[in-house]
C-alpha cells in the first residue's frame, strides 16, 4: 500500500499507537475522544467539529454523546431513555445511515445535494462547514451489532475551503476503527461495572470485579444497618393488578432505597419488598457519622413517602407505609450460596437483629425503631420504648424511636 493511503504515515502510526496504549490502560472514553480530536487537528486534519455517540447498558441513561470543537469547546451529554429518540435524532444523517445499513458516508456541503435533507447539516453549513464525514464502527458482525446497537458512531466536520481530501478521509476511517477498539473495550468494562453495581451495590460490585468471587470470600466490617419493609404488601399484591402493585412497589423503593443511595448508603439486597442496606463506618468518627447519615436518610424517606401519599390521596388511592429498623454492629460481608451460584451479601447476628427490630414496628405502632446500641451513637432526644422481646434474640432488646420531627 502506498504512503498516500496513510498506512505508513508517521503521524498516523503515532496516533494509532497512542490509541492502542489508551485501550490497554484505564479508559476514560470521552476524555480520550477529546484528546483524539486534538491529535488529529495537530496532525493537519482541519477539523471544525468531532462527534462521538455510544450506547450504554445503565439503569439511568441509555447513551452518551461527546462533541469537540477547536479552542477547548467540549460537551458531554448523558441521554436518558425519554431523550433518546427525539426529532433531532430521527432527522439526522446518522439515523438515515442506520436505516439504510450504511456504515460510512461523506457529504460535500459546498454544493447542493442530499445533505440538504438534514437540518443538522444545514446548520453546520450555516456555520461555514464544507464537508461532513460519519462512520459506524460495529462491535461484531454488522447485522448483529446493528440489531443490538452495539457500536460507536463518529462524525467529523471541516470548514476547510477544499473540504476533506481523499487521504484525510482514509486516515479518519482507519483511525476511527482503531478508536472503536477503545470504545468497545470501554463499553464492555462499563457494562460489567454498571451491571454488578446495579444488581449488587457499588462496593459489593467492585469487590466482585476485583476477583472476590469464590464461595466464602469476604471480610468482617463494622456498619450501620438499615432494614425496611412495605406495610400490608401481601394484601396489596392479592388485591391489585400486577402492574399496579409493581408501580406501588417501585414508588416505595424510591422513597426508601432511593433515600439510602442519595445519602451515600449502599443497598445490598431487595428481599421481596424489603430493603437491606448499610452505611459504611470509616474513620475516627465513623460510627456517629454513619448513624447521622442513616437518620437523615430515614427522615428523607418519610418526606418522600408523604409526597407519594399526598398524590395517592388526590387520586383517590389509599396511602402506603413502611416499617424501618436501624441497628449497628459487625457484619460478615462476602459470598454465600453454592459454588455455582453465589450472592454477595451481609450475614451475622446484627443483620438478623435489624430484621427482627423492623418486625417490632408493627407491634409497637411506630414507623421507625432503632436499637439502644444505635441510639447511643447520637445525642438526640430519643423516645425510649423500653426493653422488648425480639423473636430469635435471646436477650431483651432496648428499643427507641426517633424524636418528633422538628
Amino acid at each position: 500500500m502506498s504512503k498516500e493511503s496513510g498506512r505508513f504515515d508517521r503521524t498516523f502510526l503515532e496516533i494509532s499507537d497512542w490509541l492502542i496504549d489508551g485501550a490497554l490502560g484505564e479508559i476514560n472514553l470521552e476524555a480520550q475522544f477529546m484528546a483524539f480530536c486534538e491529535r488529529l487537528s495537530d496532525a493537519g486534519i482541519p477539523l471544525m467539529r468531532g462527534f462521538l455517540a455510544t450506547r450504554a447498558l445503565h439503569p439511568m441513561f441509555v447513551a452518551t454523546t461527546a462533541t469537540w470543537e477547536p479552542g477547548g469547546r467540549q460537551d458531554v451529554i448523558r441521554l436518558k431513555p425519554d431523550e433518546d429518540d427525539g426529532a433531532d435524532w430521527k432527522e439526522s444523517p446518522l439515523h438515515h445511515m442506520l436505516l439504510t445499513n450504511c456504515l460510512d458516508a461523506l457529504y460535500d456541503l459546498r454544493t447542493a445535494g442530499t445533505w440538504q435533507d438534514f437540518p443538522m447539516l444545514k446548520a453546520l453549513r450555516a456555520r461555514g462547514a464544507t464537508a461532513y464525514y460519519a462512520q459506524f464502527v460495529m462491535f461484531g458482525p454488522a447485522e448483529q451489532a446493528r440489531r443490538r446497537q452495539d457500536a460507536c458512531v463518529l462524525s467529523w466536520t471541516t470548514d476547510h475551503a477544499g473540504g476533506f481530501s481523499e487521504k484525510q478521509i482514509h486516515t479518519l476511517r482507519r483511525l476511527g476503527k482503531r478508536f472503536g477498539v477503545v470504545a468497545k473495550l470501554h463499553r464492555r468494562e462499563q457494562t460489567a461495572t454498571n451491571v454488578v453495581s446495579a444488581y449488587l451495590g457499588a462496593a459489593a460490585g467492585q469487590r466482585v470485579l476485583d476477583g472476590h468471587i469464590k464461595l466464602g470470600d469476604g471480610e468482617i466490617i463494622p456498619a450501620v444497618i438499615w432494614y425496611c419493609d412495605l406495610r400490608n404488601s401481601t394484601g396489596l399484591a392479592d388485591r391489585l393488578a400486577n402492574q399496579v402493585f409493581l408501580d406501588i412497589l417501585n414508588r416505595y423503593f424510591q422513597c426508601t432505597a432511593g433515600s439510602v443511595l442519595d445519602h451515600g448508603g449502599e443497598v445490598l439486597r431487595f428481599i421481596g419488598d424489603a430493603v437491606l442496606a448499610i452505611f459504611h463506618v470509616d474513620g475516627v468518627d465513623g460510627y456517629s457519622r454513619a448513624a447521622r447519615v442513616a437518620v437523615a436518610a430515614a427522615r428523607d424517606a418519610e418526606r418522600r413517602l408523604a409526597d407519594v401519599n399526598k398524590q395517592r390521596l388526590t387520586d383517590g388511592e389509599a396511602p402506603i407505609d413502611f416499617g424501618l429498623g436501624l441497628h449497628t454492629g459487625n457484619l460478615m460481608f462476602g459470598n454465600i450460596g453454592v459454588p455455582e451460584r453465589v450472592e454477595f451479601s451481609v450475614i451475622g447476628p446484627a443483620a438478623n437483629e435489624v430484621a427482627r427490630l423492623e418486625g417490632l414496628t408493627k407491634e409497637l405502632g411506630q414507623r421507625i425503631l432503632v436499637s439502644k446500641k444505635f441510639a447511643d451513637l447520637l445525642p438526640l432526644a430519643w423516645r425510649d420504648l423500653g426493653p422488648q422481646r425480639v423473636a430469635g434474640v435471646s436477650d431483651m432488646m432496648q428499643v427507641c424511636t426517633l424524636p418528633d420531627a422538628p
